[in-house]
């Protein structure tokens, strides 16, 4: 039988953004979900979650018609209504906030529960015409992106397909396996055919670090020494390229002295790793002039992330590793595809003296706590697409309170009832990526990709566009955006960004427009104002928290540090099968991940008296959770790990662990820390 396959692009918050061929059976119902074997940087290859779609398309409890609350917030009671008394509900809401506190009373809350630049920020445009609240979305990208910008500038840089020309690669801070899969095609690739050695630096043995030649282990937030003391080697032992630095980089003579002290006794003594392993790395990265540094997220979730990621950045460049082939320093292309995105989040309108709001503090802006919104009116009116904060963000315990206030007006549009949809008091039912048009770019990789829908709307969902432009024609919000269709959109943007129209774009499936390799390389300058890659960090620059942070690469101790009382640190990596809080409904995700569990090693569980399957208390000032123990030895002595993100209510006590998460911003912009927690731990009858 011949298959019907569609092309489409997967739309989840992963740097992939997977060339996909979908298996259409009829209009309503898809089958497999497969990789593109001729997108070379997909090559066939995605992972399981996405690869059996259909559960979590065809699901059963996929949300089908607008529903009004009719019992308490939280308590997830509604009633069916028809679209137009659901937006006339919800415009009318808008409009009487807004007459009562002003404008800036209503926020628009949204993130990457899809990866679409239609769908996903026409929601700006409103926001924009309507003079709303902004936001600063900064949940995910913020440090990494802070830290990468404080030494190489604009995120860019070697091309990822690379990696298969790399002799030493370095994954630092991530987990591919379980995240980002296609990178460890092209690293396979390297170590069949090249031999390429694969080294991970992560605070717990990640699937990642299961299949890599070598783990270093460190204690999070500590990633800084071990990179200082690399660089001390490199210069110690003569591996250092002062020819390169000479000519590509800024202040490399006071990296030099600054170096002097920071031995890989200095980093042992603060990260764990012993000096010998330091020592051996160091050495490694000097004679292999080909090595590939893959830069994670993870370490960068900390109060000091953005130093980290510069500390390690800073390596490529002590060794000159941009100039060959297969080497260099890798985090995003984010800067390369050169969107203008005026028609779709509609900047035209925007009123930059409007407040700014930071998305990962919504729990202490919506209790009324946070220095920003008390200089204005608090929050009493919310539009939700694309993420689930009561689960997702941090410090959980005030996002909660915050939904539940009577006095807040909340709309949320989703797929299905997430704990952030049960406090709703308009919940109205979303198409998935499969259901609607999108224009997608990647983070990770360098195809501009388009999408047409394969399937039809189950029910009555309908894309975020379009409950967008219905709000907007009853709100009276005017621009051009709304009364446009998706495809127009995806068009305008593509030929206003000076790339192929749409139908063009889609009969080629995707464009690949990485930079040639002296521009990708940096060897043409690097996209800084001097062309340089800056050893010494302007981070006051980059925002009002710089001066946390050194602007040498070091360590940086303004973490939560492990104490008396908290003496555990935690971290609390992505779960496999899951995505975020995506995937949590499908039963085959749900069955592999099986319960949340905190790993403790085993000799820090003897001296509490644990062993595995015991049910454990974790804490601190946030509050605590509990958890059953799994027994690790794939940590540090102090180090716990909690794979999520699980719901709430998957746990004993109905709160999930980002209650344990501080909403505290990170150096020098803000961005959540969700690996930066030091934490109790007690044994439960």
């Amino acid at each position: 039988m011949n298959l019907d396959l569609r092309h489409s692009v997967c739309p989840h918050d992963c740097p992939s953004t997977c060339a996909l061929e979908v298996e259409r059976i009829d209009n309503r119902t898809i089958g497999r979900v497969r990789g593109a074997p001729d997108n070379n940087y997909t090559a066939g290859v995605i992972c399981a979650k996405v690869a059996r779609y259909a559960e979590r398309v065809h699901h059963p409890e996929r949300l089908m018609h607008p529903l009004i609350r009719v019992g308490e917030k939280g308590d997830g009671k509604f009633a069916q209504i028809s679209w137009s008394e659901a937006l006339d509900h919800v415009a009318q809401s808008f409009i009487n906030k807004a007459n009562k506190h002003g404008k800036e009373t209503v926020w628009p809350y949204f993130f990457a529960g899809t990866m679409g630049i239609i769908q996903r920020d026409g929601i700006q445009r409103l926001r924009h015409v309507m003079g709303y609240s902004r936001q600063a979305a900064n949940i995910c990208t913020e440090l990494v992106q802070n830290g990468w910008i404080g030494g190489a500038g604009g995120p860019m840089g070697p091309d990822p397909r690379e990696m298969a020309e790399s002799d030493l690669i370095i994954v630092w801070g991530g987990n591919p396996v379980s995240t980002q899969v296609n990178v460890m095609t092209h690293i396979t690739k390297a170590r069949k055919e090249r031999g390429a050695r694969l080294v991970v630096v992560d605070a717990y043995r990640s699937s990642t670090a299961e299949a890599a030649d070598e783990l270093v282990l460190v204690k999070p937030g500590t990633d800084g020494a071990v990179a200082t003391a690399i660089m001390h080697v490199l210069f110690r032992d003569g591996f250092a390229d002062i020819e390169y630095m000479k000519k590509h980089t800024d202040d490399w003579k006071s990296l030099r002295k600054h170096l002097i002290n920071k031995t890989p006794k200095w980093a042992e003594e603060i990260s764990g790793v012993p000096a010998e392993q330091i020592e051996l790395l160091a050495s490694q990265i000097g004679k292999t002039d080909k090595t590939y540094i893959r830069i994670g997220y993870g370490f960068a979730r900390s109060r000091n992330g953005a130093s980290q990621v510069h500390a390690v950045a800073s390596i490529a460049a002590v060794g000159g590793k941009f100039q060959y082939l297969g080497g260099g320093a890798f985090w995003s292309n984010r800067i390369i595809f050169n969107w203008n995105k005026n028609i779709v989040e509609g900047n035209d309108a925007l009123d930059s003296s409007t407040r700014i709001l930071d998305m990962s503090r919504i729990g202490p802006i919506l209790t009324y706590e946070d220095e920003i919104v008390r200089q204005g009116p608090p929050v009493t009116a919310m539009l939700i697409q694309n993420t689930n904060p009561a689960a997702v963000a941090p410090d959980t315990h005030r996002v909660l309170r915050g939904l539940k206030r009577e006095d807040l007006f909340l709309c949320v549009h989703e797929q299905f009832m997430t704990e952030t949809a049960k406090m709703a008091d308009i919940l109205l039912p979303a198409t998935t990526f499969l259901e609607h048009d999108d224009l997608y770019q990647a983070a990770g990789q360098m195809h501009v990709q388009v999408h047409r829908a394969i399937i039809d709307p189950p029910g009555e969902t309908r894309s975020n566009h379009w409950v967008l432009s219905q709000l907007a024609e009853r709100l009276g919000a005017v621009h051009e955006g709304f009364d446009m269709t998706e495809w127009e959109l995806v068009d305008r943007t593509l030929k206003d960004s000076g790339w192929p129209g749409a139908e063009e774009l889609l009969e080629r499936k995707w464009l690949d427009v990485q930079p040639s390799f002296d521009k990708a390389h940096f060897l043409e300058g690097f996209p800084t104002p001097n062309g340089k890659f800056k050893f010494s960090a302007d981070w006051s620059a980059l925002g009002p928290l710089g001066y946390k942070l050194p602007s040498l690469p070091d360590y940086c101790p303004n973490i939560d540090l492990a104490t008396k009382n908290k003496p555990f640190r935690m971290i609390t990596s992505p779960a496999r099968n899951f995505l975020n809080s995506s995937f949590t409904e499908t039963p085959t995700s749900k069955k592999r991940e099986g319960r949340p569990e905190v790993l403790i090693h085993p000799k820090a569980a003897a001296k509490l008296g644990v062993v595995s399957g015991d049910r454990v208390r974790l804490g601190n000032e946030q509050g605590s959770v509990v958890l059953h123990a799994t027994l690790f030895d794939g940590v540090q002595r102090d180090v716990i790990v909690v794979e999520s993100v699980w719901p709430n209510a998957a746990f004993e006590e109905g709160i999930g662990i980002n209650a344990l998460i501080s909403a505290e911003p990170g150096a020098p912009n803000g961005g959540a820390v969700f690996h930066d927690t030091a934490v109790w731990i007690s044994k439960l009858d």
